[in-house]
């Protein structure tokens, strides 16, 4: 069997292309072999600055000849079907069988196709893959109408065995495929032969080019490693930096330099940011200071003097950078020891959203709510607010303007030098924090407030603007802000409703009135409507107005429009909630349950859970839903999980029969069986523990003492019939079963639980 390999040699790859380009090579052409009926053992992509390569190993030399059958026409068809059956085959009649069918006898056509060359495979499948590869961006160059990501020089596309390589006969645009390539464009740029992808690798090494990715990054991790080590320094990792610099060199050839005394006093994140963004360098810090002294940049060639002028120049480069690193940071320390009043007053003028107003208007917001967040979650309402009135203050600093991803980093800096506590400049620095699924999470209490508080406006504000993420689109990074306030809620391990705390960056949102699910609601009231007042319609029934609630005195409305319109709103009214504020609790509820599925806990078990009331303390939730999900691990739980969905299934159907609801009134008495006596008993054990259980969020013992209840129930249903014919023993029995399915409610709703 035959090795193919192919390599595409051209101009400069950019090195954030080179991992993509490199799969979607190995992709393209292995999948078009396959499909053309070829197989192969192993294949293996490679990548360098200038070239995409692939090696194929054990292809087979052709592809089989096959034979396939082909139903045709009745034998008693008109002519001009048969014939149409013809020219699809390529046969003549003769060449037909007849064969019985269901409906008669019908025509049958083998149809041979034979095998093809390797070769000729390989040609049609990489001249496919060449035209139309999959690239960000392409170009075109010359008069040609090839399009490849910068000029393609040429392509090497060999077949080797054991009797020799021969070269694919191949030409894409006026590039002939041939055995030959070239090495490093300044230490060995002249070309040379091949026979095979060992002879290929071997020869590219001499000529200063290693192949394979993973070998550049780990020669320049252990070459920068061993020149840090001999400074007594340490280089900063950054794996994101060392994939991206091993995709900018064939040869590397790092170089230790040293940063200049007078840009040490600089915060080390802004060394770090500069030399990473403006020059692709590696940091290094001197672990007896802590601070950023030194750097590694990776040159692409060995040279006579060592790399002392290429280090020279990179110097004399970085210097000109830290410089105005230097300038902004100078200039935003005098503005933060002055109170940062000009850049609060600059915030007025920066418009978050065209809806939402100015990054100002946010600030009061996210101040207003992190103080009542604050008690919540064990921090200073003083420091939070004023923690959250500081931390975007960096958003108008030089610093962020030139380095934007530094922001919060500055805000601290900034925070500390205005003589702000420690706990106010660190929630600075972690309010954005959490930014993704991996990213760690704030614990602090002030950080942790504003962290919320700044989420919770995103997503109140986003919705009641009806900016919600729909399928797969989310512009806003609503899905990220929500998972945000859940491993804040979470890893702070607080009781929080939710449910208390939405309402109120609604109402700020809208003007302290209701959001728009409301309407016209508080114009036609006479008066704002707020929050609080919606639990004075608690008791509200249908013999009792719901207007009488609710201030009457607007001479401005009808009484006919306000029966209209609270009418109409009546299910956001009794709720206590808007709309918008039930959809975006429905919102974190189901990024909850994404997150709680990647921890393991079943999707209806989750839904039981969250069923119940409490589910806005996503702390409870959790809790609970992983106790459950723990007990319904074991076999008891499962066979309990039986016996309650038993229970309710039976008592469901008896109640929907009669008319009535069975839900009171079980007496020990008209127990008929031992079965049902060791039923009562058992419950009146169990109930009070669940609830003092539940109660006190112990929620293992909730589900230990529920599960005292698995034996008792089997036994129940193993020897009683409910639906005896004595109708006062069938009562007392459907309300046994009753207390049965509200021990169970008091935990989840079993129903949901599937199996």
């Amino acid at each position: 069997m035959p090795d193919l390999l192919i390599e595409l040699f051209s101009e400069e790859i950019p090195a954030r292309m080179q991992a993509r380009a490199r799969e979607d090579l190995k992709r393209l052409v292995t999948n078009g072999l396959v499909q053309a009926g070829l197989t192969y053992a192993s294949a293996g992509a490679f990548s360098t600055p200038r070239r995409l390569a692939l090696a194929v190993e054990g292809l087979t030399a052709a592809s089989p000849t096959t034979h396939e059958d082909r139903k045709g026409p009745r034998t008693d068809a008109p002519d001009a079907a048969l014939e149409g059956f013809l020219r699809s085959t390529g046969l003549t009649r003769d060449q037909l069988q007849a064969r019985d069918d269901k409906k008669g006898q019908v025509w049958y056509a083998t149809v041979t196709k034979p095998g093809r060359p390797a070769a000729d495979i390989v040609a049609e499948v990489l001249e496919t893959t060449i035209r139309n590869f999959p690239w960000p961006k392409s170009m075109r160059w010359g008069s040609g109408s090839l399009r490849w990501v910068r000029p393609l020089h040429s392509i090497l596309c060999i077949l080797s065995d054991e009797a020799g390589a021969t070269v694919v006969p191949l030409t894409v645009d006026g590039i002939a495929a041939g055995n030959t390539t070239r090495g490093h464009r300044f230490m060995a740029p002249d070309a040379f032969t091949v026979s095979g992808f060992d002879d290929y690798a071997a020869k590219l090494r001499r000529a200063r080019v290693m192949l394979d990715t993973q070998e550049r990054a780990a020669e320049i991790r252990s070459q920068a490693d061993n020149l840090a080590f001999a400074r007594g320094w340490q280089i900063v990792p950054d794996d994101a930096l060392l994939a991206e610099v091993a995709g900018l060199v064939e040869w590397p050839v790092p170089l230790m330099g040293v940063i200049e005394d007078r840009f040490l006093a600089l915060p080390p994140e802004v060394l770090q940011t500069s030399m990473k963004e403006h020059q692709k360098f590696f940091s290094a810090r001197n672990p007896s200071t802590g601070r950023i002294e030194g750097f590694v940049t990776v040159a692409n060639i060995q040279t006579p003097d060592d790399g002392a002028t290429i280090l020279a120049g990179n110097q004399r480069v970085l210097a000109a950078r830290l410089s105005d690193a230097a300038f902004f940071w100078e200039n935003d320390l005098r503005e933060a020891k002055s109170g940062m009043a000009a850049w609060a007053a600059g915030l007025a003028s920066v418009t978050f959203h065209n809806k939402l107003g100015s990054q100002a208007d946010r600030i009061e917001r996210i101040a207003a709510l992190a103080r009542e967040i604050a008690p919540l979650v064990g921090a200073d309402p003083d420091q939070a607010e004023r923690a959250a009135r500081l931390a975007k203050l960096d958003l108008r600093s030089a610093m962020v303007g030139e380095f934007p991803e530094l922001q919060g980093t500055m805000g601290r800096y900034y925070a500390l030098e205005a003589g702000e506590p420690e706990a106010v400049a660190d929630a600075a620095r972690d309010h954005y924090s959490p930014l993704g699924p991996s990213d760690a999470v704030p614990t602090a209490p002030v950080s942790v407030a504003v962290a919320l508080a700044d989420k919770i406006d995103t997503l109140t504000g986003f919705w009641v603007i009806d900016e919600k993420p729909t399928g797969s689109k989310d512009p806003f990074a609503l899905r990220r802000a929500a998972l945000g306030v859940i491993r804040l809620i979470l890893t702070a391990g607080k009781s929080i409703s939710l449910s208390s705390i939405l309402p109120h960056p609604f109402r700020r949102a809208t003007g302290d009135q209701f959001v728009s699910s409301f309407g016209d609601l508080p114009l036609l009231l006479g008066h704002r409507v707020q929050f609080p007042l919606l639990h004075t319609v608690e008791s509200w029934s249908a013999e009792q107005p719901l207007l009488s609630f609710v201030d009457m005195e607007n001479d401005d409305v009808s009484r006919h429009d306000r029966e209209r319109v609270v009418a109409e709103r009546r299910e956001d009214i009794l709720a206590g909630q808007p709309k918008a504020v039930r959809d975006l609790l429905s919102f974190l509820h189901d990024r909850l349950k994404v997150y709680l599925r990647d921890q393991g806990v079943r999707h209806d078990i989750i839904d039981a859970v969250l069923a119940q009331e409490g589910n806005d303390d996503l702390v409870q939730v959790v809790n609970r839903a992983t106790a459950l999900n723990a007990m319904l691990a074991t076999e008891g739980g499962r066979n309990l999980t039986q016996g309650l969905k038993r229970a309710g299934n039976i008592l469901a159907q008896a109640e929907e029969k009669d008319g009535v609801e069975y839900s009171f009134g079980a007496d020990v008495k008209f127990a008929e069986t031992a079965e049902e006596r060791a039923l009562f008993v058992a419950l009146d054990t169990a109930e009070p523990a669940i609830r003092h259980a539940m109660a006190t969020q112990d929620f293992p013992a909730a589900m230990t003492a529920i599960a005292a209840l698995r034996t008792p129930i089997d036994a129940f249903f193993e020897a009683v019939q409910v639906n005896t014919d004595s109708q006062i023993v069938r009562r007392n029995r459907l309300n046994l079963l009753s207390r049965i399915r509200e021990a169970g409610r008091q935990i989840a709703d079993f129903t949901r639980i599937e199996g």
